[in-house]
């Protein structure tokens, strides 16, 4: 199992203060805010992790995080140019990958809950992992039928089809690759993660788990608020990575 952690993008909703730095490189409590997804693959075993940024802030995170044998692990790094969509880090990532099945996550994603029996049990297909929100309009969404089964799949609906939100960690078999090259750009110019999800859901291939636990998706000033304030009162005692 090879890891991503997508860590591009120009993060607009968060400036000024990202005219200066990376998103993900932001604190959140007492550590990067890179630190809560890496630390999340490495408790899983994961121990080659790809590392997508943007060409502006390649010196920022090397000087952070090297080779990543101070975490036991290796680090390869890619240069996303511009934010095409989430699916397209698997196309940057093609040689990393290789034949290998990956979990994919977003540095910007901050889980309470451990996904190890989820990463190291999976041998095929797809899954994702979903969770109830009152703001479902900001996602990806799933819906379900009356057996808790999922049956679509939509992004960012402008209507409403459910309130489950899929959250930023995904794995794949490496078939993930080809999928990806063979998405077309949506309206908004990108390949969408959710057209990805959409092929292994056709082909009865993706299995959708539920996160029991707090996660936050750190792309705005209050969700960066609410994870400063939950960082300091529930993750110190689950982090691994210190340093």
């Amino acid at each position: 199992m090879r890891g991503i952690i997508l860590s591009g993008g120009s993060a607009t909703r968060l400036r000024p203060c990202t005219k200066i730095t990376s998103k993900q490189l932001l604190p959140v409590y007492n550590r990067p805010m890179i630190y809560y997804p890496l630390n999340t693959l490495i408790k899983a075993g994961i121990k080659e992790i790809l590392i997508i940024i943007s060409p502006e802030r390649a010196g920022d995170y090397l000087n952070l995080l090297g080779s990543g044998s101070k975490f036991g692990v290796k680090f390869t790094y890619e240069i996303q140019d511009q934010p095409k969509g989430l699916a397209e880090a698997f196309i940057i990532g093609e040689n990393f990958i290789d034949k290998e099945n990956v979990v994919m996550i977003l540095g910007d994603n901050i889980f309470e809950d451990d996904f190890i029996n989820d990463i190291q049990d999976f041998k095929k297909g797809g899954k994702v992992f979903a969770k109830k929100v009152p703001d479902p309009e900001r996602f990806g969404v799933v819906k379900f039928d009356q057996n808790m089964k999922a049956v679509e799949i939509q992004e960012k609906p402008k209507q409403w089809i459910s309130d489950y939100a899929l959250t930023g960690l995904y794995v794949f078999d490496s078939r993930a690759i080809k999928i990806a090259k063979q998405i077309k750009p949506s309206a908004r110019g990108e390949l969408e993660i959710t057209d990805l999800q959409n092929w292994y859901l056709k082909h009865r291939e993706l299995e959708v788990g539920m996160v029991k636990g707090e996660w936050i998706d750190a792309g705005t000033f209050d969700s960066l608020l609410k994870a400063q304030i939950f960082a300091k009162k529930k993750m110190q005692d689950k982090m691994i990575i210190n340093n």
